[in-house]
């Protein structure tokens, strides 16, 4: 049989003998596989492969593994000669074995701990996948290929590298000699659903009336800073809290790994560069941050605040730009303040600590805590706002503190919020906005 379309012309037109009899490859099937995947690759040529669909490269590989199966009396089944063309379609157009786990849109990460270890994330729960890599430079080639679609490279010379693929997902990856056991790639795959508020609710993130209060203090301009530890949902989060922005509000955004969902018409998205081979050209978050600051922005959304440029975000804060939205990796509410005192120290080691949590006070207003509970389920678990200073200690109000009850029989965690109704600190904003009296309302409704 010869191959149909572009692929027909890379295989001799040479007359396929027919085998006498079925011979089945032993002791290891796994072996003659690995060999007629290499006859099937050396016909192929790379500059056509790469031109062409996922669905007619995989329509054309089946004739050809069918032909050159035959001339090497490599018995496969229907079943095994698709199998094959879709695993070597994943890997000449794709990311290989990765690609079915790319595809699923129920798997929220994907955790790759050398050849024969692949883990993923399944609402919220972490279990083994049966996925493997043929070896370790198997691995290697596909980490390459997805750092490569955005420019960057890793190699021994450079084994850490951070990435995103072009559906927005975010990769890390580390190579050896620093990965002792093999290549490590890290996915956080970029949500295709994008989840508002009702979603959250839904899911048991929230409850409507934690929904209401968030909308709310969007829709005032508060400044507000998520906390989270890794995976807790902080970026999800974020984008749902950004729907209660105004479509007339001009946005600049911050990241690392550009993976924000904003719908707003008027968004600037800036992203970090990393340094070059030379160890120049780096642009870090600070000198963006600094450059939105001249872009007349309305608010700015910085990803995830992690070094210096807590500093910058503080003054940008303090300085007219209300509504500004941050992340920050934390345990606790109390937890976040530390740790963005702990980062303006970083660029302005000089300041007293009085000082710099004085900043904070003025310039936060709300921190919300989200955390993925041991039933996998990502809880918004306090909301606290800053009062002032006592002292040299930054007084912080509870509004909304999750409190576990008990597991019920599916063992998911059943709890309470315990609320506090008192008057924020911010309450003129949202007496200014024509609000005060829903967020009082809703308060109240947590409490009856």
């Amino acid at each position: 049989m010869k191959p149909f379309g572009r692929l027909a012309d890379m295989v001799p037109d040479e007359p396929v003998s027919q085998p006498r009899a079925a011979h089945i490859m032993t002791p290891s099937e796994d072996n003659a596989i690995a060999r007629l995947r290499g006859k099937i690759m050396a016909q192929l040529e790379s500059s056509v492969v790469a031109e062409m669909a996922p669905d007619v490269l995989r329509g054309e590989l089946e004739p050809l593994i069918h032909s050159i199966a035959g001339r090497e009396r490599v018995q496969l089944s229907a079943r095994d000669q698709a199998k094959l063309a879709q695993e070597l379609t994943d890997d000449m157009v794709g990311f290989g074995p990765l690609e079915p786990l790319l595809r699923d849109d129920s798997i929220s990460d994907i955790m790759v701990n050398g050849p024969d270890t692949v883990f993923i994330e399944v609402r919220g729960r972490l279990q083994k996948s049966t996925v493997r890599f043929r070896d370790s430079e198997h691995v290697s080639v596909v980490a390459q290929k997805m750092v490569a679609t955005i420019g960057r490279r890793v190699d021994e010379s450079s084994p850490i590298c951070d990435a995103r693929l072009a559906d927005g997902s975010r990769v890390n990856v580390i190579l050896p000699p620093l990965a002792l056991d093999g290549p490590c790639i890290s996915i956080r795959k970029f949500a295709k659903q994008k989840l508002d508020f009702s979603g959250m609710v839904q899911n048991g993130s929230m409850l409507p009336a934690i929904a209401r209060l968030l909308e709310i203090a969007g829709r005032c301009r508060l400044n507000i800073l998520i906390s989270g530890g890794t995976g807790s949902g902080k970026t999800s989060l974020l984008n749902a809290l950004s729907r209660s922005i105004s479509s007339e509000e001009r946005i600049v955004t911050i990241e690392d790994a550009a993976e924000l969902q904003l719908r707003q018409p008027h968004v600037v998205r800036l992203e970090t560069r990393v340094a070059n081979l030379d160890g120049r050209g780096e642009i870090n978050q600070r000198a963006l941050l600094r450059n939105a600051l001249r872009m007349r922005p309305d608010r700015i959304i910085i990803g995830e605040v992690r070094g210096p440029e807590a500093f910058d975000m503080l003054q940008a804060m303090n300085t007219g730009h209300d509504g500004s939205i941050s992340t920050v990796h934390a345990n606790s509410a109390r937890d976040a303040l530390s740790r963005i005192e702990n980062m303006v120290l970083m660029a302005a080691g000089n300041l007293p600590a009085r000082v710099v949590r004085a900043q904070i006070t003025s310039a936060v207003d709300l921190i919300i805590q989200i955390e993925r509970m041991r039933d996998g389920v990502r809880r918004i678990v306090q909301i606290s706002d800053i009062c002032g200073m006592e002292g040299e200690v930054v007084r912080m109000n509870d509004l909304a503190l999750f409190q576990f009850a008990h597991e019920d029989a599916a063992g998911g965690i059943v709890g309470h919020y315990r609320v506090a109704t008192a008057r924020p600190p911010f309450a003129a904003r949202l007496s200014y906005c024509g609000l005060e009296d829903a967020w009082m309302d809703t308060l109240m409704s947590m409490t009856r």
